[in-house]
């Protein structure tokens, strides 16, 4: 795509006129903060996040995840386009007794990765809730990803595999123990902005992409999608620097 104010982009397109619950209906994208992208989680807005030119270099679509509701599954879908993970804080997952996926799974694929970008993946196991049919749909995508963030509120009064079951359709995705200061990906970025909001570290993730290149969407596309939206968009520096400044 050539540029951030002519380009048409499908995804970025298609749910143009469609509503976010809670939304405030205040100027979001120009100048945004860390302190405009928790109030917009805590509302139950999603926000923009490109983690770093250097990196993956991608954009992502985050909600807080008790917030997901099945129309905000659908803007994921089809506004975004990639795939639609919760990321869990470390002593969540810990609680949980979720692993990392490489880590279970014996198979020499998970092994000699050479991921460009990281050392590892955060994956942990994919999973639905018990009381979803197939556990496709945005109905029933919201139930599990909702569940899992209240849940998250919770951990020690969760048994988990009473209210989940394994293999499922949401992917979930383990932070670091250390947060940013040990790794830089949207799984740390999205927790940490739960975190400083003192919201419970489950947060919804899901790249954004372009129908047209078959690439990631552009930083410049994806901020005047924000635009449109009147949602936030942070650079993953600006999530780096709040952090390291509440340490």
């Amino acid at each position: 795509m050539n540029g951030p104010d002519t380009s048409t982009n499908h995804r970025s397109e298609q749910l143009s006129t469609s509503t976010t619950p809670g939304s405030t209906g205040a100027q979001r994208t120009a100048g945004s903060t860390v302190d405009d992208a928790i109030e917009a989680l805590e509302n139950g807005e999603p926000i923009l996040v490109h983690d770093a030119a250097d990196r993956e270099g991608e954009t992502d679509l985050i909600y807080h995840a008790d917030a997901v509701t099945p129309d905000a599954v659908s803007r994921l879908r089809n506004d975004a386009g990639g795939l639609i993970c919760v990321a869990l804080g470390d002593s969540v997952a810990e609680s949980f007794g979720l692993p990392f996926y490489t880590d279970v799974v014996d198979h020499p694929a998970t092994t000699d990765h050479d991921l460009g970008y990281d050392e590892r993946s955060s994956f942990s196991l994919t999973v639905n809730h018990r009381e979803t049919y197939t556990g496709i749909t945005d109905a029933d995508r919201s139930l599990t990803i909702r569940s899992l963030g209240r849940a998250a509120n919770n951990p020690d009064e969760t048994v988990f595999e009473e209210t989940f079951r394994v293999p499922g359709h949401v992917h979930l995705l383990r932070a670091a123990p250390d947060l940013l200061a040990q790794r830089e990906g949207h799984t740390e970025l999205g927790v940490a902005l739960a975190v400083e909001g003192d919201l419970p570290p489950a947060v919804v993730v899901c790249e954004m992409l372009d129908d047209t290149s078959g690439q990631a969407l552009t930083p410049e596309d994806a901020q005047s999608y924000a635009e449109r939206h009147d949602f936030v968009y942070l650079e993953g520096r600006d999530v780096l620097e709040s952090f390291y400044s509440s340490q």
